[in-house]
């Protein structure tokens, strides 16, 4: 089974999502043995963002290692866990609501695809990149 950096590569919908990952040097950690859930953003999800600032974002290591951290729990939490939680802390230190009312969303993001398993984790997809407060 491949780690979470692995899956992300050989997932096309995740280029941004990696070189992102590589731009703030967390390649290494997310190799790590965990175990980690991320809340992976697809192309999709980074084409939201005006391009300019996303290009100011990539630029930025502190504030892409804050945003990219926000998106990851330090623990595996399957969708099945995901149901009874309200939210979760994040590696960033804050907080992400979770609402799985109708369907499952994190702050505002949908998740598009759950519990894709990984050696040092599982990641869920979603259809927007998370901001930190």
């Amino acid at each position: 089974m491949k780690n979470i950096i692995e899956t992300a590569v050989n997932n096309p919908d995740f280029s941004t999502l990696v070189t992102a990952i590589k731009a703030a040097e967390l390649v290494e950690t997310l190799s790590g043995t965990g175990p980690f859930t991320v809340f992976a953003p697809t192309n999709a999800a980074f084409a939201k963002i005006p391009e300019a600032t996303l290009k100011a974002i990539l630029a930025d290591k502190a504030k892409l290692t804050s945003i990219l951290t926000y998106h990851v729990v330090a623990s595996k939490v399957l969708s099945k866990d995901v149901a009874t939680m309200t939210e979760a802390k994040t590696v960033q230190g804050s907080n992400i609501t979770i609402d799985a009312k109708d369907g499952v969303m994190i702050n505002n993001a949908k998740v598009t695809k759950a519990d894709i398993e990984c050696s040092n984790g599982v990641i869920h997809v979603i259809d927007t990149v998370l901001m930190p407060k």
